[in-house]
């Protein structure tokens, strides 16, 4: 059975919007005796396993004094709200400073984030898509002068006044179904069979529906019919959001009149749940942090519950 909701996805995580508005109750959650600090490392998480080999976030207690700048344009501790009542802050950090916990290894979240938590996985998305943001945004895209952080690390001010708020690029990924078998797609870049959902990015002034039929014509070479929107997932890698949609081919399409984009996409198959509940040696599904393995799994589980119904 799958989750009832993709990964990074489980809206556990308090965001606490009231504290990081209010300078002052910033400073009082960070001396909360259970205030604690997550630290990203370029992309690495820092995670500890116990002797059961079950993993957890490394996370430390606050220490020192609040700094939500750091040197320069830089950021320093952002606010990510709260876990079960108690704040948490993330900070960007050095591999050099970052070394001197034998307890403690750095991970990257796609090889760790199955054996989180729903609540510790939240936290890392939350605090990645921030601290990467940051990094991004120090200087202002209008005329070149470094910005500031405020809000808890949820906002920039710039020189002249104006407001710089977190970005997020929307995607689509579409799982197209017919007669009892899903479309997938092998990306040009990726080894021989590997395969995933089709996805894109939304284009300027396009809606979400419009960007699943172009796509899906564009890199398929296919018309769809019925298109429903299933779920979304924050993926700050670094700062997207996929949006995910189930669709039919349109009446009459004929689904083997595929023609795949070949610069994008490799091979495109339609594969049945016998044949992904039970893949072959050589076929890679897509990893199971990614709302695309999410996505498939429901769909094979869909038919499992339906064959135990009958």
């Amino acid at each position: 059975m799958s989750q009832p909701h993709p990964p990074f996805a489980a809206g556990i995580l308090d965001r606490d919007a009231t504290t990081r508005q209010d300078p002052e109750l910033l400073e009082s959650a960070w001396a909360e005796p259970g205030a604690r600090l997550f630290r990203l490392r370029g992309v690495e998480i820092p995670v500890t396993t116990d002797d059961a080999g079950t993993t957890r976030l490394a996370l430390l207690p606050t220490d020192g004094a609040l700094a939500l700048q750091g040197e320069g344009a830089a950021v320093g501790h952002v606010y990510v709200g709260r876990m079960s009542g108690a704040p948490v802050f993330a900070m960007l950090v050095e591999e050099e400073s970052a070394a001197h916990d034998d307890t403690v290894t750095w991970r990257h979240p796609f090889e760790v984030g199955s054996g989180l938590t729903d609540l510790e996985c939240e936290i890392v998305a939350v605090a990645s898509a921030l601290l990467r943001w940051h990094e991004a945004a120090e200087y202002s895209p209008r005329d070149g002068e470094p910005t500031a952080p405020e809000l808890g690390g949820w906002g920039r001010r710039e020189a002249r006044g104006g407001e710089l708020f977190p970005r997020t690029d929307p995607a689509v990924i579409v799982l197209i179904e017919h007669d009892d078998r899903v479309l997938l797609g092998s990306n040009a870049l990726w080894e021989t069979g590997r395969f995933s959902l089709l996805a894109g990015f939304v284009e300027a002034g396009e809606s979400l529906e419009q960007t699943v039929r172009r796509e899906i014509f564009e890199e398929a070479g296919v018309h769809l019919g019925e298109i429903g929107y299933v779920a979304s997932q924050p993926w700050p890698f670094p700062r997207s959001l996929m949006v995910g949609f189930r669709a039919r081919l349109a009446d009459g399409a004929d689904p083997d009149d595929l023609s795949p984009d070949i610069e994008e996409i490799s091979e495109l198959r339609w594969f049945t749940r016998d044949e992904i509940r039970n893949p072959a040696p050589d076929l890679r599904l897509p990893m199971p942090m990614s709302i695309a393995r999410w996505m498939i799994d429901t769909w094979v589980n869909e038919g499992d519950d339906r064959g135990r119904r009958h």
